[in-house]
């Protein structure tokens, strides 16, 4: 029997305007989905004009500026609905989708779809939930006592994944869907007896965890930066920008 990690895939990711998901928006999008390990994968692309600056900081990250965007860029309104729709149906299909630091993604396309749709990532979700695997709190829960930063770049690096044009949402995508399987493989005695509705499961109960571990941190530093506890999406505030 095949192992969920040399199975069926899909995988999201975003370029943004910064790292707030409350205020910032969504320049462009990609799904990456692969039917099996090694197979040709299937990538759908979104580029959007966001109504607002993109902040040169933004720009130096993923290389979209304000003049390119606003010419081949789509309105935001049209663009949250199919990326919805193409979420949905990665639930309905009961394929697990890869998301690398979920809550930030997820959140985001969440606050794009109320601010642009008077919907919710939820709505989409009704009849079949998304089975969520993150590949920041895998590594960070199998590999705990490892030192060092482990972001995309260095996930792909720890696991021998090629990133070729990284913060392309794209090529991250499809690297963030390559790191799982090379992770699923390395500790196959721990992961390949649960399937993904469990692992799913776990992973809110381990990035809870490892949200506490890196609070008590904070407070032992001394900083006054709080860590959010929910995975895979951040609960609503209030007053959602």
């Amino acid at each position: 029997m095949t192992c969920w990690y040399e199975g069926p895939l899909a995988a999201f990711d975003t370029e943004t305007t910064g790292v707030d998901v409350e205020t910032d928006r969504i320049v462009s999008a990609a799904v990456v989905v692969q039917d099996a390990a090694g197979t040709r994968p299937r990538v759908s692309r979104w580029l959007v004009n966001p109504g607002v600056p993109v902040p040169a900081g933004a720009t130096d990250v993923h290389g979209l500026t304000d003049e390119h965007l606003q010419l081949n860029g789509r309105w935001p309104a049209p663009v949250m609905l199919e990326i919805a729709e193409t979420l949905a149906e990665q639930a309905a299909a009961g394929r697990p989708l890869v998301v690398m630091n979920a809550p930030f993604d997820l959140t985001l396309l969440d606050r794009e779809l109320r601010r642009h749709r008077a919907s919710s990532l939820d709505r989409w979700l009704d009849s079949a939930p998304l089975l969520v695997l993150d590949p920041r709190v895998l590594d960070k829960h199998l590999d705990r006592y490892r030192k060092g930063r482990r972001t995309l770049t260095d996930l792909c690096e720890h696991y021998g994944v090629e990133l070729a044009g990284a913060h392309d949402a794209a090529a991250d995508a499809q690297a963030s869907l390559d790191v799982v399987r090379a992770l699923g493989r390395r500790f196959a005695a721990r992961l390949e007896r649960l399937a993904p509705p469990e692992l799913h499961d776990l992973q809110a109960v381990w990035h809870a965890a490892q949200a506490r571990g890196l609070q008590a941190w904070f407070a032992r530093s001394g900083s006054e930066e709080s860590v959010d506890p929910a995975w895979p999406l951040r609960p609503d505030l209030p007053a959602a920008a």
